[in-house]
């Protein structure tokens, strides 16, 4: 099977969050069983045609409203094989950062994730490529399954190819002003309840959850949760209307990628059968934080500073779980009233409390080493990777009772001594304090917490399973039910029964 797999941002290539690592991952699994599986996304600044080994491959003029737009195509791959196309626009993608400054998003997306995703569509026709899929994902791509069903509706080789939107986050719409709608080639008729209007705007992610084949979602609860008005994000009527073709498949990791026995970032490799350089780890972590030697226990979190991932439940708790005799170590960025926040509390127990306002992956990845637990009180998380890197690494997840997080962390049963982590469900700082003295309690016993490791350790979030999964989705869309036969057998007889002449 052909499968272009669409997003606005790729690991290695360009990352700002999980949707990197998830196409960055994912299409190498697919392609291990026997999918032709191609990537494309921008060529951002970032993007170094030199560093990558870039090849031009195609230039054409694409028709943007009135005007053309010059258009070029590179190429390169991934260290797996994987051919990755980059659209190659200096006006729209030779910035600084991907989706915006610390000011604020760019003010034309709109025309730049409208222009990517027309370019997509007509690469294929350029280059013959004849996908049986376009897997898009989140906002960025949502105009995909609109352009196909109409202006690309019986154009070759795209007349027959079928749409996978996935959502990654329903709290990231892609909402533009009415008046921007003439410039990406749409016409009135797209303003509509059906098609991409929320609100008195018109939105990218609405005209993918209007117009794909299928949708999915990267856990099942979440798919199951953004069905309530709760996590909606108020477009739970849309979502009502589509219920029958919206999936949930849980996110993975890149196993090879995130393993602590082959970390070249961490101070010393251990495995589940041998666990003893978890303890180096810890103590370099500590240093990295500036805290004192010290055995007791450590929590760690790699997160976006936003209310979505509970700081507000933390803030609220972290007076009760300082008593505890804990350390926490924070790394991350966000809204400025958490980096506020979170510096008065560093200022408050600066014996116990450190936070890192960045992003490194080298630092990430030394939390994951040297964390006893590892903390994520959402509000609501769709997948969440954190958590599943945090189980490889034996740093046992403390997680709230929501979307991903309840996919993928089992609450430990004292007296069978069994589970993967400490989950609590209503959200309060009280819930919070509770799990974590839960976690102190069983971490006080060594037989236990041994135990306890291997558990986690060993659990399988390889992109494996949800590889296969994604392959029998995409066979199903491409393949007519039986229905869908029947109903195609009927159309091609007269009124009398026989068929009519080819």
């Amino acid at each position: 099977m052909n499968i272009l797999f669409a997003a606005s941002e790729v690991a290695p290539f360009a990352k700002t969050g999980g949707l990197a690592d998830v196409a960055g991952s994912l299409p190498s699994a697919l392609a291990s069983l026997g999918h032709d599986v191609r990537v494309v996304l921008p060529r951002y600044r970032q993007v170094d045609p030199a560093q990558f080994n870039l090849k031009h491959r195609a230039t054409f003029h694409l028709p943007i409203s009135t005007w053309y737009e010059r258009c070029d195509i590179l190429e390169g791959s991934t260290a797996d094989g994987i051919t990755v196309y980059f659209v190659n626009k200096d006006s729209y993608y030779d910035r600084p950062g991907i989706y915006g400054t610390s000011r604020g998003d760019y003010p034309d997306n709109a025309e730049r994730f409208a222009f990517f995703s027309r370019s997509l569509l007509e690469l294929c026709r350029v280059m013959d490529f004849s996908p049986d899929i376009i897997h898009c994902n989140d906002w960025q791509t949502g105009l995909v399954p609109l352009y196909l069903k109409t202006q690309y509706a019986a154009q070759a080789p795209l007349d027959r190819t079928k749409t996978v939107f996935t959502v990654h986050n329903l709290g990231y719409q892609g909402r533009f002003p009415p008046e921007t709608m003439h410039r990406l080639g749409l016409g009135p008729e797209a303003l509509s309840p059906e098609g991409m209007e929320f609100g008195g705007a018109f939105s990218f992610l609405t005209a993918g959850l209007a117009y794909a084949d299928v949708i999915t979602t990267v856990s099942k609860r979440y798919s199951e949760e953004i069905q309530r008005s709760e996590y909606a994000c108020g477009l739970e009527g849309i979502l009502a209307q589509r219920a029958g073709s919206l999936f949930g498949i849980l996110n993975g990791i890149d196993s090879r990628a995130w393993d602590p026995a082959n970390d070249g970032a961490i101070s010393r490799h251990y495995s589940a059968v041998e666990p003893a350089g978890k303890e180096a780890c810890k103590d370099a972590l500590q240093k990295l934080a500036g805290f004192s030697a010290d055995s007791g226990p450590l929590i760690g979190m790699v997160t976006r500073l936003s209310e979505q991932k509970g700081l507000e439940l933390l803030v609220d708790a972290v007076p009760a779980i300082m008593k505890l005799g804990v350390r926490l170590i924070i790394l991350g960025t966000g809204e400025k009233k958490y980096h506020r926040i979170l510096t008065d509390l560093h200022s408050r127990y600066p014996e116990q409390i450190q936070v890192m306002f960045r992003f490194d992956e080298s630092t990430a990845r030394a939390i994951y080493a040297g964390s006893d637990l590892f903390l994520m009180p959402s509000r609501y998380e769709p997948c969440g990777l954190s958590q599943i890197i945090a189980l490889r690494y034996g740093a046992v997840p403390i997680v709230r009772k929501t979307g991903g997080l309840a996919d993928t962390v089992i609450d430990y049963d004292r007296q069978a001594g069994k589970g993967t982590g400490f989950v609590f469900d209503e959200y309060s700082s009280g819930a919070l304090v509770v799990a974590v003295k839960r976690a102190l309690a069983i971490k006080s016993d060594q037989s236990r917490w041994k135990s306890l490791l291997l558990q986690c350790m060993t659990k399988d979030f390889s992109w494996e399973h949800s590889a296969r999964e994604y392959d029998r989705l995409y066979h199903d869309v491409v393949t007519p039910s039986q229905n869908d036969r029947r109903e195609a057998s009927m159309a091609g007889k007269d009124k009398g029964g026989e068929r009519k002449a080819s």
